[in-house]
This record gives structure tokens, C-alpha cells and sequence, in this order.
């Protein structure tokens, strides 16, 4: 069997949102390298080659993407992703020529660029052999834990002496779908820390559906799910399948809610006691005078998906946008900001809570 591998020379910051960009474009399974030093928990996780010690972190990283290349010198491509492209042919099941490949990549780099700096974006193209690329990264995602949380992929048995604890089941899809960067992690944290069995939950940008599912297993009583990505239908279909979460306790739409009307009428006002966005900064500023109608006077806004430096903008945006800042979380070079509508008694701000949580 023949590979085609895509290697892209990046930077550091730039790699998880590069590898979800490229996965929404067909391409899966990639392989990092960086000089970043590593825990052992990512030692044993995570699909990566480990720099020699002696070398010194310069921020630089390697993407590396292997696409199998059929008999007729087409690709085959994640056929989910695939469908997602404007240029995928119906039927074609994820089958392109190289050219359409490196402009996806391209179009991805390009994307992120608009966003944050991403090195030097050189894409570099070569063939090897009789590798299966797909499945051999498998073993280097395991199960773990997320405090109390034990996240298991399809692959894996629950151990008998975890099967009283709480289990998500998930498999790695985007970069941000499981659980494991820091980001959802911090979001995860955030949920579980106000989540009420009264919570009705909007999940901006879904992807997975693991933060709905997660507030849905510590309580809360409802969750809805806003995404640009249609692939998303299918991911959290699965996911809600896995973890047998009732059809109707979690509801999907797809769509962009900062720009399309429709959307944020089916969201609704004044709907949610919660509202949870993984996004990147940038986005979450547009987004948040937008999300503030969708909450219930007291709710909690959970942000992340922010890169250290670009806090401010968030808690800039919250305060902008009429809420009270209180929290912001850190975790590596990751940032979450949590907010709350203020409640308005006998005509004043009522920020006394809010100060207490300070």
C-alpha cells in the first residue's frame, strides 16, 4: 500500500488549529513534531516524535499527514471531510488528485493565518510504503482521566474497577474533540463547577459534542449545539449514541450564530443558564454581544480556545457587552474566561456574588 505524506513547517501555537482545520478538509492523523518538552502522560498519548533532550525549544513544528494512495493514483481522503469540501464530487468517496489535496492545505493555512501567525506554512509532499498510518496511531491514545472523569476511545475496555465511576466515551476526531488540550479541559472544569440540575446549556461550536455530553453526565437538565461544520451531525450523533444520551436531552444546529438570523431564533433569548464557547479569541469577541440576549439574567458564560496574551480581549468583550468578569483560568498556554449576566434588583446591578467569586 502507498502513502502519500503532506508535511507542513508551522510554529507551535498554530498546531492544533491547523490539524482541525485540515481534519474538516479530509485529511486525519497527524503526526506532530516539535522541540515542546513533553510530560509523560503525552509521552504516552500523544503521536509525536520526542526531539533529543539537548535541543532547545525554537517554536518551530512539523505536521505530517499520510493519505493512501489508490491503484489509479488518486487519494483517499476522510470521506466526512471530503463532503464537507465544495470540491468533493458526490459519490467520490474521498477520492482526489494531489493538487486538490495541497490546495485544501493551502486554504486551511491561509484560513489560520487570518487568525494568528503560523511560521513559514511550507508544505513539502512525499510517497512511502506499506504503513498503516491510520490505525497505527491508535495506540497512542489511551484512556485517562479528567479529574473524575474517565475518557476511554471505542478501542478500549473499561477496567473493572472503574466501571462505577463516570465514563465518556470518545474517539479522537478534531484537535479539540476529546478531552485531552488544554482548552476543553479548561471548559470542562468551568462546566462542572456551575452546572445545576436546572442547567439549560448552549454549546457554541460543538464540534464533538463532548462539552454537552460532559454537562449532560454531572446534570444538567438540557443542552443545544450551534456549528458551522455538518460533519458535526455525524460526530455527535456517535458520541450521544456511545454515551447513551437521550435524543432529545441534546439538540444540534448547524449554522453560523453571530451572522445568520435564523439561527439565533431557533437559540432563542433569554433561553440558558449557561452558555459554553471553545473558540478562538478573535471569535469569541464578535460572539459574545450575541450570546449576552441568549442568556437568563444570572447566567454563565464559559469561554476558551483564547492563547495566553489574548485574555484581554475576551474580558474586554464580556464588559463590553454588559456581563461581569469572574474568572480567568490558566492552563499551560491556554486561557478561559468565565462571565455572568448581571442581575438587575430593585433597578441596580447586583455584582455582589460576582465580587465574592473574585
Amino acid at each position: 500500500m502507498k502513502w502519500m505524506k503532506f508535511r507542513i513547517k508551522t510554529v507551535v501555537e498554530a498546531e492544533d488549529i491547523i490539524i482541525s482545520e485540515l481534519y474538516d478538509r479530509g485529511l486525519e492523523g497527524a503526526q506532530i513534531e516539535d522541540k515542546v518538552p513533553l510530560s509523560p502522560l503525552e509521552k504516552e498519548q500523544m503521536f509525536v516524535d520526542i526531539p533529543p533532550e539537548s535541543e532547545t525549544d525554537d517554536g518551530t513544528a512539523f505536521l505530517s499527514f499520510y493519505v493512501e494512495e489508490r491503484e489509479d493514483g488518486s487519494l483517499k481522503l476522510n470521506p466526512e471531510g471530503e463532503a464537507a469540501c465544495a470540491d468533493g464530487a458526490p459519490g467520490s468517496g474521498g477520492a482526489v488528485c494531489k493538487e486538490t489535496v495541497l490546495a485544501r492545505i493551502e486554504e486551511a493555512l491561509s484560513e489560520v493565518r487570518q487568525f494568528m501567525e503560523i511560521g513559514e506554512g511550507m508544505v513539502t509532499v512525499s510517497e512511502t510504503e506499506d504503513i498503516d498510518w491510520i490505525n497505527n496511531w491508535k495506540q497512542y491514545f489511551h484512556q485517562f482521566y479528567i479529574d473524575d472523569l474517565l475518557v476511554i476511545p471505542s478501542w478500549e475496555e473499561v477496567k473493572a474497577e472503574d466501571r462505577d465511576k463516570k465514563i465518556l466515551h470518545i474517539d479522537p476526531g478534531t484537535a479539540f474533540g476529546t478531552g485531552m488540550h488544554e482548552t476543553t479541559r479548561l471548559c470542562i472544569g468551568q462546566i462542572k463547577k456551575y452546572v445545576t440540575p436546572e442547567t439549560e446549556l448552549l454549546d457554541v461550536g460543538t464540534g464533538s459534542g463532548i462539552l454537552s455530553i460532559i454537562a449532560l453526565m454531572y446534570g444538567a437538565k438540557h443542552a443545544v449545539g450551534t456549528d458551522l461544520d455538518p460533519c458535526a451531525v455525524e460526530a455527535v450523533a456517535q458520541n450521544k449514541e456511545a454515551n447513551d444520551i437521550p435524543s432529545g436531552d441534546f439538540e444540534l444546529l448547524i449554522g453560523n450564530i453571530i451572522t445568520e438570523k435564523e439561527v439565533q431564533d431557533k437559540v432563542g433569548n433569554g433561553c440558558y443558564d449557561m452558555v459554553a464557547a471553545n473558540i478562538l479569541a478573535d471569535v469569541l469577541v464578535p460572539l459574545t454581544p450575541v450570546i449576552v440576549p441568549c442568556l437568563k439574567p444570572g447566567g454563565i458564560y464559559i469561554t476558551s480556545g483564547i492563547i495566553e496574551g489574548k485574555e484581554g480581549l475576551v474580558t474586554r468583550a464580556c464588559e463590553a457587552a454588559g456581563l461581569t468578569v469572574l474568572e480567568v483560568n490558566a492552563l499551560g498556554e491556554w486561557r478561559s474566561v468565565t462571565a455572568r449576566k448581571v442581575v438587575r434588583v430593585g433597578g441596580h446591578h447586583e455584582k455582589q456574588e460576582a465580587a465574592e467569586a473574585l
